[in-house]
């Protein structure tokens, strides 16, 4: 640092008086140079037909789920409209909502981003129609988002739907699904009818008007509306190109998928976190697979659940602890066939300390609801996806039983780290344009979708206030 400095203390230092030859004083301080603030970029100038352009497209707010209702077309000029422009584009890019107001178990951020190049260069190509276009997600996902809220926002324009009761009679239900399923006629066996229903809604197609589909059936209009708007933000905070390999797991449905090639190539059931145990949206690497791991008991578990059973319990149940009273006691399940974590855990880092492992508790996975973990993800079938991450290390490919009942433990590096996705969808399009929907188990939806609300009413304030 010192050798960097000099030049510039010696720079900052008035020179000798050629007059007199006199040197000023050495105790005078070096002076550093001023600061030059950088100028800020000028926004570009527009015509008419391009101001007219934004105008229009900023009053389609709704169509793109940031904000609950059709607005009237902006009156905005000049700067004050390029500025609103700026901020309606990075709210498609990366998010209507402030990361700083995310909940901490979002962890999922959106990348920084600037508008205003890429806006620029279109100001001056004439070409804002293919910059806007190219401002929202490139998925699927998010455009079966967006083709089902324009439904579900005309099913509520129209009046939404009736509310069912249990002693509905079967015109009354049937007409009710027809709202949302056109391929319902009067001639179907309403068992179908419901079957499907009940898949879009991720329940036991039993065909009958239980409870739970009673209740996913009387779900208003305006909750299944905020559900996707909140899914479209969701998709905003990816990256523009996911990792053609990976694994993606709904939270929501409990579901784990993988992708090669991206394209999804199997799936399993999981089971995830209970409400008040949230698994946490986020993006990582699995870098390793532990074989037969022992449980490190996290103290926040061992203070609710395992203490009060007392020592002598837990040790006739096999756990161990570890320390003393003095310096701290901790709790550990050995490895073993009935491991909390099962035969294998795969790692990758993250501020949660979750994980994906196995699990000796078999049931949950016949079940439609698998929320059931303290915040990790319980695998269905973690050998078949063990194989597949090791695949291509001779060493341990088609090998993974027989490392397990080798014994011991011991942690395997992958040949290739495979990108892990934590993600919260509660609702989808089918490939056909079918929206699906699950529960909100976390009431993240609800959350979400009046954030999204506040913020896109805070940018309108903004920029009523920049016109005048």
């Amino acid at each position: 640092m010192l050798a960097v400095s000099a030049p510039l203390f010696a720079q900052a230092l008035p020179p000798a008086s050629p007059a007199t030859g006199v040197k000023p004083p050495e105790n005078i301080l070096p002076v550093a140079p001023p600061q030059v603030a950088p100028q800020p970029v000028p926004l570009p100038q527009l015509s008419q037909p391009q101001e007219q352009f934004l105008r229009d497209w900023l009053a389609q707010g709704a169509t793109q789920g940031l904000s609950i209702a059709r607005t009237s077309p902006v009156s905005l000029t000049g700067d004050a409209l390029v500025r609103t422009a700026l901020d309606r584009a990075r709210a498609l890019h990366v998010g209507r909502v402030d990361p700083s107001d995310f909940l901490e178990v979002w962890a999922l951020r959106p990348a920084a981003y600037d508008p205003l190049p890429a806006f620029a260069d279109a100001v001056s190509a004439d070409r804002l129609s293919q910059w806007a276009n190219d401002l929202t997600p490139p998925y699927a996902g998010y455009e079966g988002l967006k083709k089902g809220l324009f439904t579900y926002e005309s099913i509520r324009d129209q009046g939404g739907w009736p509310k069912l009761v249990a002693a509905s009679d079967a015109a009354t239900v049937r007409a009710r699904l027809a709202i949302e399923d056109p391929a319902v006629t009067s001639n179907e066996k309403l068992v179908n009818a419901l079957q499907r229903a009940q898949r879009r809604y991720g329940l036991n197609p039993t065909g009958q008007l239980d409870a739970r589909t009673l209740a996913a059936l009387n779900v208003p209009v305006e909750d299944r509306i905020k559900a996707i708007m909140a899914n479209m933000e969701r998709w905003r905070w990816l990256p523009r190109e996911l990792p053609v390999n990976r694994v993606q797991v709904n939270i929501a449905a409990a579901v784990l998928t993988v992708f090669e090639g991206d394209n999804p190539v199997s799936s399993m059931r999981a089971v995830t976190g209970s409400p008040g145990n949230e698994t946490p949206m986020l993006v990582s690497n699995i870098h390793s697979i532990v074989v037969n791991p022992p449980w490190n008991v996290p103290q926040s578990i061992a203070k609710k659940e395992l203490w009060p059973k007392g020592r002598a319990t837990l040790l006739r149940e096999g756990y161990k602890i570890v320390g003393t009273p003095e310096t701290g006691q901790r709790i550990v399940q050995p490895a073993g066939p009935n491991s909390a974590l099962g035969r294998l855990k795969f790692d990758f880092n993250n501020p949660f300390a979750v994980y994906l492992h196995d699990t000796p508790a078999r049931a949950k996975f016949s079940s439609y609801d698998r929320l059931a973990s303290h915040g990790c993800v319980r695998l269905e079938k973690p050998i078949p996806l063990a194989e597949l991450m090791m695949r291509d290390d001779p060493a341990f490919a088609g090998r993974i039983q027989e490392v397990i009942d080798a014994g011991k433990t011991r942690r395997v590096q992958l040949p290739k780290e495979v990108a892990v996705y934590l993600l919260y969808w509660t609702a989808f399009a089918s490939s056909n344009g079918t929206m699906n929907f699950r529960a909100d188990p976390y009431n993240w939806d609800k959350l979400l979708a009046s954030k999204i609300e506040d913020s896109s009413r805070r940018a309108a304030t903004t920029a009523i206030a920049s016109k005048e």
